[in-house]
Formats: structure tokens, C-alpha cells, sequence
């Protein structure tokens, strides 16, 4: 009989699998659009061939570059946020995708069939796989300085290393595999270490975060993935906190339903003097079909508050560590795929806004805080596997049923979390002995 070797554990057998596999994208949907610069619309030719080559689905990229090689008018092209987001054929390794996306999900809200709302499917359960982000600057050729995390936390600044010349060949030596990266060491940033506000890449706006949220879309065929870029700091805090919440609710991201839409929200913007600015801005948003309500709150029909802890568990695994990025303003040498907007209840910066941080002065709402108590739980270790049980009977015990759907009983919970961060025994305690009062005699 053959032995069965766990995936994984496998010997390497070809070069291709020396290599971390990576998912295939086949198509991009884009946030926003672009639109003719003021300078470009007085070319009449720039504006006809802008036109045409939209009504005939082409990439912005390509726009660009037609308008630039016939009208000679370089960056003719700006980015604006729009209600809806950009599916055009061009963007897509089979273009009949793109067709097929506005057919099952797009809208014809009085100005032709657009994508406003659309499912999505993640393929990976850790959330950094399903959205891959780091601070970088871009250039011509492509990533010239970007951030990695060391296992300490610290992020630091790397670049590629330039390739070693060969003294008998005259020419730079060929490298084999994929290309060495070292820290980066010069007068701007000395030790390797990423630090923005010592860094002339951020302050010159050339460094930004930058990021893409990698999906399915369900009915969708295609031997591949689709993606979503941004460049919104937001956007990862509030889609990491989504995410999270859904882990613990279910215990795997994937499977889940989401669904990606956008809002207009009031923001208020620094400008380029330091003074606050009320903007009204589209934003895009991330929901998922779930109720995590019940599934908090042990769900309504289970009848014994341990017993339904326990059933419950097994949908749960605890949360994963993420490191804070630090928030940045438009690469200028980055590909450029649209507005600065991202998928995110909070607001973020907007076209012309220097790029500095809203503010969002809505009342925090039913899901803000159960996001906010799913990182507390996580600090605390709460959403471990082993500890999960013991916290639902312990919120059940407090509230009772159906807790997690009122909001000032989220509020109590969360004030009792944020008192624990100081004094972890006295909640420690009291989770025991609701786990003890609840067993049976």
C-alpha cells in the first residue's frame, strides 16, 4: 500500500514548487474611474478619443497611453469616485467575464447598467492571504522600496538587491530564483527600519500603502481570482475587524458570503494648511450574509446556556495578530487604479485632500461595536479556541439571551472587556464562576 504524504509535507520535485504558490488573478474590478484632466478636455481629439475608447470598454491604462501617443498630452487622466465600481472588459484575462458580472449583478439606475453591488467569496482563512498590503514606492519598473514585518513586529524598509556584475562577462550576473531582497540602508533611512516621518518617499507622497483585496464572485467561472485595489489605510482596519468578527462567529472566513457596495458618508478632511474640511465622499463598504447576533449570543432555540456554549464552539478559532499600518497619501509612481477611497465604514482621504486623515463624527453604530468587542476579545485571548465556551456562558449568564443585539448591553460587555485590559483576574473570575453555576448538578 502507498503511503498517503500530508499535503505540504511533500519533497520538492521541479523548480515551480521551490516557489510559494500564488493565486491566479484573472480579472481587476477597480474603485472608482478616471476621467479627462481640465487641461485635456480643451483637445478636442483627446476628448473624442477618451469617448471612444470608454464606450469600447478599454483599460485606463490604455486610454492613457492612446491619448498621450496621439495627442502628445501626458497625464491626461484623474482619478474620480464614483456611486458605482468599474468592470470593463479590458481589465479581465476573458473579457466576456466582465459582461458576465454587469449581466448577474449590474444595475441600470438611469445612466446604464453599472456594477453597484456585488457578492464576493474570500478563498483563504487567514485574512492577510485575502488581502496582501504593505507601504511601498513605486516607480517605472515597478516596486522600488516596500515594507516587510520582522518576527519582533518591527516593519522594516526593503529593496531589491542589485544584481552582481560578472568580471569575465562584463555583464550583470544571472540570477536564479526570484530576486534577493535586502533592508535598505542609506542616509534616509539608516537601520532599515520604516519610519514615515523620517522617510522622503511618504513625505514626498511617493510612498502609500498599498493593497488588494483577492476574491471570488460566486457564479462566476474562471480558473482564477479576481481583485479590488486600495490604498486606504481605513479600508484595511475596518475589512481586518469584518473579517475577524466573522472568524469568530463561524471559525473560517471561507464559505461566507460578503458583499462589497458603497455609501456616501460625511468626512471631515485636513487640507494641505492644516485646516478641517467637511466633505460628503462615497465610500465602499463590506458587508456579509451572516447573522452574528446569534451566533454571539449561543443562538435563540439552544435551551442550556452551557450547552449551547459548547455546541457553538466548534464553530470558533481564535482571531489573528495583526501589525498596524501606518496611514499614507498617493504613490507617485504607483499604478494609479482610481479616487483615494476604500472599503471602509469609517472614512478615508478623498481626491485633492493631501492626503491626511478624516474623521467620522456618526454615532457609533450596533456593528462598530461588536467590531470593537471583537478586538477586545482577541487582546485579552478570549477568542482562543479553549476559552470561547466559558465566555459565551459567561455573557449568556450576564445579559441573557439574545444579548449581543442589544446595544447597551454590547456597551456593557465591551466596558467590562476594556476593564479588563488593566485587570485581567477580576473578569477571569467571574467567567469561572459563571461556567460553574451554569453546570448541572
Amino acid at each position: 500500500m502507498n503511503a498517503v504524504i500530508p499535503l505540504g509535507a511533500a519533497p520538492v520535485r521541479s523548480i515551480v514548487e521551490e516557489r510559494a504558490p500564488r493565486a491566479p488573478v484573472i480579472g481587476r474590478i477597480r474603485p472608482g474611474i478616471k476621467v479627462l484632466t481640465s487641461a485635456a478636455r480643451q483637445n478636442e481629439q483627446a476628448v473624442r478619443l477618451y469617448e471612444q475608447l470608454v464606450a469600447a470598454g478599454e483599460s485606463f491604462e490604455k486610454i492613457g497611453d492612446e491619448i498621450e501617443r496621439r495627442c502628445k498630452i501626458r497625464n491626461a487622466l484623474a482619478p474620480r469616485n464614483v456611486p458605482y465600481f468599474t468592470c470593463r472588459r479590458a481589465d479581465f484575462t476573458n473579457p466576456d467575464v466582465a459582461d458576465e458580472i454587469l449581466r448577474l449583478y449590474g444595475e441600470d439606475r438611469g445612466d446604464g447598467l453599472k456594477l453597484y453591488r456585488f457578492p464576493v467569496v474570500f478563498a483563504f482563512n487567514d485574512w492577510m492571504a485575502n488581502i496582501p498590503n504593505e507601504m511601498a514606492t513605486w516607480g517605472t519598473t515597478g516596486r522600488k522600496f516596500f515594507s516587510e514585518y520582522g518576527v519582533d513586529g518591527t516593519r522594516f524598509c526593503k529593496q531589491y538587491a542589485k544584481p552582481e556584475r560578472d568580471a569575465r562577462a562584463q555583464r550583470a550576473q544571472r540570477n536564479f530564483g526570484p530576486r534577493s531582497i535586502i533592508l535598505r540602508e542609506d542616509n534616509a533611512i539608516p537601520d532599515g527600519v520604516c519610519n514615515p516621518q523620517g522617510c522622503p518617499q511618504y513625505q514626498a507622497r511617493q510612498c502609500n500603502l498599498s493593497a488588494r483585496f483577492i476574491f471570488a464572485i460566486p457564479e462566476i467561472k474562471g480558473l482564477g481570482l479576481m481583485e479590488l485595489p486600495t490604498n486606504s489605510i481605513y479600508v484595511l482596519q475596518k475589512a481586518y475587524s469584518a473579517m475577524q468578527t466573522v472568524a469568530l462567529a463561524r471559525g473560517k472566513l471561507t464559505g461566507t458570503r460578503f458583499w462589497i457596495s458603497k455609501r456616501e458618508f460625511e468626512i471631515t478632511r485636513i487640507n494641505e494648511q492644516g485646516e478641517p474640511v467637511r466633505q460628503m465622499q462615497m465610500l465602499t463598504v463590506l458587508d456579509a450574509d451572516i447573522d452574528i447576533s446569534a451566533l454571539l449570543d449561543g443562538a435563540e432555540d439552544q435551551p442550556p446556556a452551557l450547552a449551547a456554549a459548547s455546541e457553538a464552539a466548534t464553530l470558533l478559532e481564535g482571531a489573528t495578530n495583526v501589525y498596524p499600518l501606518t496611514a499614507a497619501t498617493e504613490p507617485a509612481g504607483a499604478p494609479n487604479d482610481g479616487p483615494l477611497e476604500g472599503m471602509a465604514l469609517v472614512p478615508e482621504t478623498g481626491e485633492g485632500s493631501g492626503g491626511q486623515t478624516g474623521e467620522f463624527h456618526e454615532a457609533e453604530t450596533l456593528e462598530e461595536k461588536r467590531e470593537r468587542m471583537t478586538d477586545l476579545l482577541s487582546r485579552l485571548g478570549l477568542s482562543a479556541e479553549d476559552r470561547q465556551p466559558n465566555f459565551r456562558v459567561f455573557a449568556h449568564a450576564t445579559y441573557g439571551r439574545g444579548w449581543a443585539q442589544r446595544p447597551a448591553d454590547v456597551d456593557g460587555m465591551n466596558a467590562r472587556l476594556e476593564a479588563a485590559l488593566e485587570n485581567r483576574d477580576a473578569l477571569d473570575r467571574e467567567i469561572e464562576t459563571a461556567v460553574r453555576e451554569a453546570k448541572p448538578n
